[in-house]
Order: structure tokens, then C-alpha cells, then sequence
């Protein structure tokens, strides 16, 4: 049962989203933010605290820069 429950912390709650007053999920719910600026705040989000500092940021640069794009067509 603990297994399960950690389970479910992990995809409900993972502490590397959970660091602060308010989840990812809610600023970019909230900021009613398209999907690639909603992951742009996910991995600035976590960076610190998943395990890999330069890829969470450079996925970070690369979907703004899919954004960017988007709206430069």
C-alpha cells in the first residue's frame, strides 16, 4: 500500500513540482497558457530540483523557441 502510495504522489504530486506555494499545472492552467509555453514554465519549474539543470533548461529554450516560431509564421 505505501508503494501506492508513493506511486501516486508521483504523478499527482512530484516533489519537483511541488517546491513552491502553487504547481506548474495551476500557473499554467490559470495563465490559460498554450502547450508550449505551459512546458517553458514546467521545466524552469523543476530545473532545480529534477536532476539534469542544463537539459530542463534547454528543453525550456527549445519550446519557446517552438513558440517563437509559431508566431513569427
Amino acid at each position: 500500500m505505501e508503494q501506492e502510495s508513493k506511486l501516486t504522489d508521483n504523478i499527482n504530486h512530484p516533489t519537483h513540482y511541488t517546491q513552491g506555494k502553487y504547481e506548474p499545472i495551476e500557473v499554467i492552467a490559470d495563465w490559460h497558457l498554450n502547450f508550449n509555453l505551459g512546458n517553458v514554465v514546467k521545466y524552469i519549474a523543476r530545473y532545480e530540483y529534477k536532476g539534469n539543470k542544463l537539459q530542463d533548461l534547454k528543453k525550456a529554450q527549445m519550446y519557446l523557441n517552438h513558440e517563437i516560431e509559431r508566431l513569427e509564421q
